[in-house]
């Protein structure tokens, strides 16, 4: 269990790579053929992935099971369709949230729309998160929400939690995690959220943690036991901050 305070800076260059005819992908944790076993996870966040889909292709019908999967466009689209008959596009400011529960099968590819005549023609940038849920099992679910207009604020907007009580915009099968992502306004400072495990990225922009140390797209801070943190935007930014107030070994078991 990783208990000693900490934060931990990865460079966007420090992260695997898979690259393909049709896929740019960089790993934030092991994934695929690239297995690190210092590097599995941190909290309950076991894959941590950006990706860059050329149009037209994309992860054809593969299964998941007893994962909560979370994925946030940053630019271009992708069309989600699943073995449960849940389908959508998914555009810039739209959080989708797919609990796999006891199996299911999907695609996710950067294809064509018949609402949305863009679609499909150019290239899909994504990040996608994997959660492990409070319990194994269960139906699978499905949903999905657009907060583009609540990020126009410039604060950390809660897009994502599995604690009813707190008002994200979707729910998640994980209690203690939650996911926030904001987009500060050059010069505006944002704290972040205070917990066992903080992990937080940068999608866009160039932002400065309060120790001084300067983060650019792609870069990643680990937080463990840290207590209070803020960054402050040094260009216009986009981050996405994940909360969680407990590791894989603190699971909830049982039924």
């Amino acid at each position: 269990m990783d208990t000693a305070s900490s934060r931990l800076v990865i460079r966007s260059d420090e992260r695997a790579r898979t690259s393909t005819d049709w896929l740019e992908s960089r790993h934030g944790f092991s994934f695929g053929d690239h297995y690190d076993p210092d590097n599995t996870h941190h909290g309950v966040l076991l894959a941590f992935n950006e990706d860059v889909v050329a149009p037209g292709a994309g992860f054809d019908t593969h299964r998941h099971r007893d994962m909560e999967v979370l994925t946030w466009v940053v630019s271009g689209t992708m069309v989600h369709s699943d073995s449960d008959g849940h389908s959508g596009l998914l555009h810039r400011g739209l959080v989708q949230r797919m609990s796999a529960g006891s199996g299911t099968e999907h695609t996710e590819r950067n294809d064509t729309w018949s609402d949305a005549p863009a679609a499909g023609t150019a290239p899909a940038h994504l990040v996608q998160s994997w959660v492990i849920p409070d319990r194994p099992g269960g139906e699978p679910s499905y949903q999905q929400h657009d907060v583009t207009a609540a990020l126009d604020a410039g604060e950390l907007v809660l897009v994502a939690s599995g604690d009813p009580g707190r008002g994200a915009a979707i729910g998640i099968g994980n209690r203690d995690a939650s996911l926030h992502v904001g987009r500060p306004a050059v010069g505006a400072t944002v704290a972040l959220p205070v917990a066992r495990f903080v992990h937080l990225f940068v999608v866009a922009g160039e932002v400065r943690l309060d120790d001084g140390t300067s983060l650019a797209s792609g870069d990643t801070v680990r937080f463990t036991d840290h207590g209070a943190a803020s960054v402050t935007a040094t260009s216009a930014a986009e981050i996405m901050v994940w909360e969680m107030h407990r590791g894989l070994t603190d699971q909830v078991t049982g039924t």
